[in-house]
């Protein structure tokens, strides 16, 4: 991931492309973009699994892990993928470090999403 500091501010920025970054860090909070798997074939348990894969990824390349969550945003294209969410969710989300979490529906970027998921957390 590339990093830039942002022109003399003091956001550190991974993963800049020309409409995103993955990550800011700003006065050790990392916030990291909408996560959406990369095979949307897979069904909403093997799509959410990516998913939160990529999340452990992005925190650890910005310092921090899921033990430090401070909130989390999970939008589901359909409700009905609910249970099947919160079961992967549930085998990856660390006992005594469960964030406070909002999971609504949505209309995705892309129709064969599932699931995005939008994490805050510290460093």
């Amino acid at each position: 991931m590339s990093a830039d500091a942002g022109q003399g501010t003091d956001v550190l920025r991974l993963g800049v492309g020309p409409r995103l970054s993955e990550v800011a860090i700003h006065n050790g909070v990392v916030y990291l973009a909408g996560q959406v798997p990369d095979d949307a074939t897979k069904d909403i348990r093997g799509q959410t699994a990516e998913v939160l894969a990529m999340v452990d990824k992005l925190l650890a390349e910005a310092g921090s892990d899921k033990t430090r969550l401070l909130r989390v945003q999970i939008y589901l294209a359909d409700m009905a993928d609910f249970a099947g969410m919160n079961a992967v969710w549930d085998t990856w989300v660390s006992p005594g470090h469960t964030p406070p979490r909002a999971t609504v529906q949505a209309r995705l970027g892309n129709p064969d999403w599932r699931i995005e998921v939008v994490v805050t957390a510290a460093v």
